[in-house]
């Protein structure tokens, strides 16, 4: 089996925050703690699948929460096309990972039954829980299943030759993380199943969570799926820009060849 090649794309970030905001049960809770936003890319053999699509200009002046630049832009150097783009998985439906679904317009997705159950059912009712959401990305999802481009998952799937899923919960009823088999071993994109390394390296959960066992227990998945805690990338970490060698324009980072240095504890 030939190995995948792996890359993380930074659209977006958002530094005025503290590690109350990070951490749910932290004693510093008023130390500045800043926040990365990435998409993924999987190439192989001429065929690419992306993690995640971020969320565009319109959704970040909705939530004053702008992004440096539009998705489809900072995929540009990896000579990607929106429109050539034919499978998107979706880790889960929040706005910062599902916001840019309609810039793919012809990506069949592949998301965790158990999202899309959540996302539309009557847990949006509460509006903490469907804070995260937005209604018109979520509408998008539907839209593409009535158009038959969607493939549901329930727990563990395979998206292709070396490229897995696997349902983790915690953050979100049907959140998903993505294994991946590179050329150093099983690479796991833990998306916001750990948002920073300390999440699963210090088991110190994140403060948005439906179900708190569902996140505590997947930091323990996250390591079973990587071939070694190195190989796991969290969703928002900006200290992965640190670890991975940038190749493009500062904002794209290659992740299937390992870390370049020590990740510390």
């Amino acid at each position: 089996m030939s190995a995948w090649e792996v890359f993380a794309v930074k659209y977006a970030d958002r530094n005025q925050r503290t590690r109350k905001d990070s951490f749910l049960f932290d004693e510093r809770h008023d130390v500045a703690h800043a926040m990365d936003y990435f998409m993924w890319v999987l190439r192989r053999n001429g065929r690419t699948i992306l993690v995640d699509t971020g969320y565009d200009e319109e959704e970040g002046a909705r939530r004053a929460r702008p992004i440096r630049m539009n998705p489809v832009e900072a995929l540009k150097p990896l000579g990607i096309a929106p429109e050539a783009v034919d499978t998107v998985i979706v880790t889960h439906l929040h706005y910062d990972h599902a916001g840019g679904l309609r810039l793919f317009p012809n990506a069949t997705i592949h998301i965790q039954a158990a999202e899309m159950a959540y996302a539309t059912g009557p847990c949006m009712c509460h509006g903490v829980l469907q804070a995260p959401f937005t209604a018109m990305h979520v509408c998008e999802a539907v839209q593409r299943l009535y158009s038959g481009r969607m493939i549901f998952h329930d727990g563990d799937g395979e998206v292709a030759e070396g490229v897995t899923v696997h349902r983790i919960g915690g953050h979100s009823r049907g959140l998903q993380a993505v294994r991946v088999q590179t050329e150093v071993g099983w690479l796991c994109l833990a998306s916001d199943a750990s948002h920073y390394y300390e999440n699963f390296i210090s088991g110190e959960p994140f403060p948005i969570v439906v179900d708190l066992q569902d996140m505590l227990d997947g930091f323990k998945l996250l390591r079973r799926l990587a071939s070694a805690p190195a190989l796991i990338v969290p969703g928002h970490d900006p200290l992965v820009r640190d670890y991975f060698p940038s190749i493009f324009a500062d904002h794209i980072f290659r992740l299937d060849r390992g870390p370049l240095k020590e990740i510390l504890p």
